[in-house]
């Protein structure tokens, strides 16, 4: 006997408990977040990404490390952009706030963390995750990845994926403090190269410096005789992301 379907079983539950007209504002709104992120950011070029735990608080290494990478990249001509947020978050700001180039905070409305910290010389609130992240991409010459969590976590194999598939132009990936890193990379290399999940090249688009000063030289070396400026080609493919 032949298996039919009924019309409502076709349907997407969650249409059940939506209006046409909920899902048009929703549209809108994330419409309107691109653009207003896209206007005020519109010359913000060169630019590094900053990504690490917002649990860290002032005095730890990797804070004071965070900051110090901050400031060296503000004083060298590069906008530092974090996620606006406390800790790691707040020492990148608070070392390109005071830097010579801007601190840019891109926040994200979340139900249980604190709001922006004080040190964003641009600041701009997001409610959808994916509309923030395409900004993080795509206004950044390099990410430069202290420990974190999942959204660390989630913002570096975000890149990774976006580059190795072509999606994003390439760009340095930097990681800092190796030892927290050594675990992951190492699965990495075991079982995503050693079963042909990845090629062993795509390890070579992650870098581990430790010094902030190397990690300022290291971004300058990569462009090196082409400058920061997407080419037209890149610009297409930021487009597309």
């Amino acid at each position: 006997m032949r298996q039919t379907h009924k019309i409502p079983e076709l349907i997407d539950p969650q249409a059940l408990y939506t209006t046409n007209g909920q899902e048009a504002w929703r549209v809108l709104g994330i419409m309107a977040e691109f653009a207003i992120a896209t206007e005020r950011l519109a010359g913000v070029r060169p630019a590094v990404s900053m990504f690490g735990s917002a649990r860290m608080k002032p005095g730890h290494p990797y804070f004071d490390k965070a900051e110090t990478i901050a400031r060296l990249l503000s004083d060298a001509g590069f906008a530092v952009i974090s996620g606006g947020g406390p800790g790691l978050m707040e020492a990148a700001n608070k070392g390109a706030h005071r830097g010579a180039s801007p601190a840019i905070g891109l926040n994200i409305m979340l139900p249980f963390e604190q709001g922006g910290n004080e040190f964003q010389d641009v600041s701009i609130d997001f409610r959808y995750f994916f509309a923030r992240k395409m900004m993080f991409v795509r206004l950044a010459s390099a990410y430069v990845i202290l420990p974190g969590g999942f959204g660390t976590l989630d913002e570096l194999t975000e890149v990774l994926t976006l580059v190795q598939t072509g999606k994003s132009r390439k760009i340095p990936i930097i990681l800092v403090g190796g030892e927290f890193w050594k675990g992951l990379l190492d699965w990495f290399s075991d079982k995503l190269v050693g079963e042909g999940m990845i090629g062993a090249l795509d390890m070579d688009l992650i870098q581990i410096i430790e010094e902030p000063a190397a990690i300022v030289e290291a971004i300058f070396k990569f462009y090196e005789g082409r400058g920061f400026q997407p080419t037209r080609a890149e610009r297409e493919k930021m487009l597309n992301l």
